[in-house]
């Protein structure tokens, strides 16, 4: 019989992890693999995948009610909670995964963070990439090139049917058309829609390179998710602990996106071995534009003054 000393198994922590994704997500993947050892001294790191746990779109409430100790959220989720974060979920304000970490580790995120741990009792560890969103259309490049966004006048581009998508979609310069997901095969392959909006990961699994020519990099939604932790238990830590969890944190952050990033050049290659031509359009035409659109309407009126710039002298 193996006894474990209650004093050993008292001063560690148990961390449980609730999200969505699967145990296949690279950024699942990061932090079983280089999270959970890396804190294995003094924490037990026990993931929960597909909601199993915690209903999808709860767990920062959980986060703060003390019934989870962490989780990976979003910049939408945390807009519900506080209409700001809506900036990090807009058109072209991060401009790649690299700028991603610029911002997050900014001085200009830290009235962000500090709201959200005294508001919610949540910490905000570390920025995780997950993914960029191109046009993807029917036409070859021959009948029609996408270089700036009066290229796209006319172009019936399926989008997400809510507001904030829909006004991307005009900002972009198409015409935006809402459509549920389960029905752009067909549309593109009738030619009901000219094209759709989507990381190359689901333009693979969904198979739309079997009804489409090409895919302008137009890289219009650098997407992210933050690790949500609980302060709670972080305060608990010692300053070696919180350390050592924040070096693990960056480290799994790292690991994903790594990973993420290798993912979709071989996606690149793979769908031009399908036919289809790629390339990257002018994003310095495409981002004035957008954030132009953006700027004075409804969907920027809770961004802090001064941010949006902040954020853009970051960039490239």
């Amino acid at each position: 019989m193996v006894c474990v000393s209650p004093a050993l198994a008292k001063d560690k922590a148990k961390l449980r992890m609730s999200t969505p994704a699967s145990a296949t997500d690279q950024r699942c993947i990061a932090l079983a693999k280089v999270f959970g050892p890396a804190v294995a001294d003094f924490a037990v790191y026990e993931p929960h995948y597909n909601a199993s746990l915690i209903a999808q779109g709860s767990e920062l409430e959980s986060i703060a009610s003390g019934d989870l100790e962490m989780s990976i959220t979003s910049a939408q989720e945390l807009a519900t909670f506080f209409p700001e974060f809506s900036i990090f979920a807009t058109g072209y304000v991060h401009q790649d995964a690299a700028h991603q970490v610029r911002v997050f580790n900014d001085p200009l995120m830290a009235p962000f963070k500090q709201k959200v741990e005294k508001e919610l009792g949540v910490k905000l560890l570390t920025v995780m990439y997950l993914g960029r969103r191109h046009v993807n259309l029917r036409m070859p490049k021959s009948e029609l090139t996408v270089m700036k966004p009066e290229d796209l006048a006319g172009v019936n581009l399926r989008m997400p049917g809510s507001d904030a998508w829909q006004f991307l979609g005009k900002a972009l310069g198409a015409n935006p058309t809402p459509m549920a997901f389960t029905e752009v095969y067909t549309a593109l392959q009738t030619a009901s829609v000219d094209g759709q909006d989507n990381p190359l990961p689901t333009v693979v699994d969904a198979k739309f390179y079997e009804v489409t020519k090409q895919i302008v990099l137009t890289s219009h939604l650098v997407d992210l998710n933050y690790i949500a932790f609980s302060k709670a238990v972080w305060d608990e830590l010692t300053p070696q602990q919180q350390t050592e969890l924040q070096a693990a944190a960056d480290a799994a952050a790292e690991s994903s996106r790594k990973n993420q990033l290798q993912k979709e050049e071989e996606l690149v290659s793979f769908l031009r071995q399908q036919g289809l031509e790629i390339y990257t359009p002018d994003l310095k035409a495409f981002r004035e534009q957008v954030q132009a659109q953006y700027v004075g309407s409804k969907f920027a009126a809770s961004w802090p003054k001064g941010v949006l710039e902040k954020i853009n002298a970051l960039g490239n």
